[in-house]
């Protein structure tokens, strides 16, 4: 069976030039500005008019562009030749969100590849509304505007998939072999966080996030480590999920901790990794009298990453339904994830 793999990621933009439009996609999205189109698109140009100067400066930090679609490209790469030595005759096609290669381009490759089976894969490993529906819709879109009718299933969301655990459970170990003897240290678990209202909506994120963290700390197979869950990233007046990453820094400074810092959300690096954890709250640590600060990996292509993405996809190839591994949850937004969505 001829299969296309689709993976579903953010994009981010590929020069410094690029800033700009790519922050009026990402806010041009209803499901990050739920407002009417009639507001949202002048709102969007207005945020990203706002915020592309402060963001040009991110991006230039780190070489002048994101470095997420590269990130993505060994990702897929190694699901590939991992695929094919499952037998499988299957490609790997990667859809981005608010940067090239767009959603609406790759479906026509797609197309043009004639696949017997189609598989939706979100290198989101905790379902959101935001991100792994986002993407989901803009596909949907997209193949229906071509026509392009093939059987089709979706990996929903994998928090605590075995290989996924595995894989960042081993980036904490490598994190932990760079302790200093003598400091204490407690592990904050950062995720890119949400408005509250759209947790409250019932937003499976959160919970999901939480799941992970228990399944890595089981994995860890310490039961006295000292962690907390936080949130980075935050933006705009509204009421965000807690606590803040930053206030936990700030809290594990006057409590004398170091901190390992584990992106719990992310499976590659880009801004928020290489500068938000990096630069930014590695020099709030200093000022806030951390003792040691240390940045866990993100997952990128660890084999036991990859190797799960495959079992992953290996499942929803032969199967007519969606595949998620979080059982006794109805999970998107109370509807089950065993419907068929195409």
């Amino acid at each position: 069976m001829k299969t296309a793999v689709i993976l579903f990621n953010l994009g981010g933009p590929d020069s410094l030039d690029a800033v700009r439009p790519f922050l009026q996609n990402l806010f041009s999205d209803p499901a990050i500005i739920r407002a009417p189109s009639f507001i949202r698109g002048p709102l969007a140009r207005f945020i990203a008019a706002r915020r592309a100067p402060v963001a040009r400066k991110i991006y230039a930090k780190i070489g002048g562009r994101s470095p997420i679609l590269p990130e993505t490209l060994l990702q897929a790469e190694a699901l590939e030749a991992a695929l094919k030595r499952k037998g499988h005759d299957a490609k790997c096609f990667i859809a981005m969100r608010y940067w090239h290669p767009f959603t609406e381009d790759v479906a026509k490759e797609v197309k043009a590849y004639g696949p017997d089976k189609i598989v939706l894969l979100p290198l989101y490993p905790q379902y959101s509304t935001a991100t792994s529906q986002s993407s989901r819709d803009a596909w949907v879109k997209a193949v229906k505007q071509l026509k392009l009718v093939v059987p089709t299933t979706e990996v929903c969301c994998y928090p605590t998939e075995g290989g996924f655990v595995a894989a960042l459970a081993e980036r904490v170990r490598e994190a932990k072999a760079k302790i200093k003897p003598g400091t204490e240290y407690r592990i904050l678990f950062s995720a890119h966080g949400l408005p509250k209202r759209v947790v409250d909506a019932g937003d499976p994120y959160q919970w999901q996030v939480e799941q992970t963290v228990a399944a890595v700390v089981g994995e860890l197979g310490d039961e006295q480590t000292d962690f907390t869950i936080c949130y980075q990233s935050r933006v705009g007046p509204l009421e965000w999920i807690g606590p803040a990453t930053d206030a936990e820094i700030k809290r594990a400074g006057a409590d004398g901790k170091g901190l390992i810092v584990v992106p719990v959300a992310f499976v590659s690096e880009h801004s928020e990794t290489l500068v938000e954890l990096d630069i930014e709250y590695a020099e709030l640590a200093k000022h806030a009298g951390v003792p040691d600060y240390i940045r866990a990996a993100t997952v990128r292509d660890h084999p036991e990453y990859i190797a799960a993405l495959a079992g992953l996809v290996s499942v929803s190839v032969s199967a007519q339904k969606t595949v998620c591994c979080v059982p006794r949850r109805l999970c998107p937004l109370g509807k089950s994830c065993g419907q068929e969505i195409i």
